[in-house]
């Protein structure tokens, strides 16, 4: 059974600094990409960064500069550092993992597995 659980997501003000961990579970976690999507209400879920199986990083523009993703194959955990926060960027953020290797997508149907989520206000 593949877990994706999500941790790290709370209130901080325009400026400040969050890490997300997403902690995987039940899958061969060094080969799958693994990405960053978000959420607000009523609106549809965004990419937001992902990392390939080797490393490769790719970036939204709306946080290209701001935010950096990494892995850690050993703990079978990714994050995403976002740093510089605005208001804008409050939303539900999901981990998700995606197992094919030969193509990094953007487009969260290709992903195979989902973690619920977890909070990211941050207040103007």
């Amino acid at each position: 059974q593949v877990q994706l659980v999500e941790s790290g997501g709370g209130l901080v003000q325009a400026g400040g600094s969050l890490r997300l961990s997403c902690a995987a579970s039940g899958l061969p976690f060094s080969s799958y990409t693994m990405a960053w999507f978000r959420q607000v209400t009523g609106k549809e879920r965004e990419f937001v960064a992902a990392v390939s199986w080797n490393g490769n990083t790719y970036y939204a523009d709306s946080v290209k500069g701001r935010f950096t993703i990494a892995r850690d194959n050993a703990k079978n955990t990714v994050y995403l550092q976002m740093n510089s926060l605005k208001p804008e960027d409050t939303a539900v953020y999901h981990c998700a993992a995606d197992g094919t290797v030969e193509v990094v997508t953007t487009d969260q149907r290709e992903y195979d597995y989902w973690g619920q989520g977890t909070q990211v206000t941050v207040s103007s």
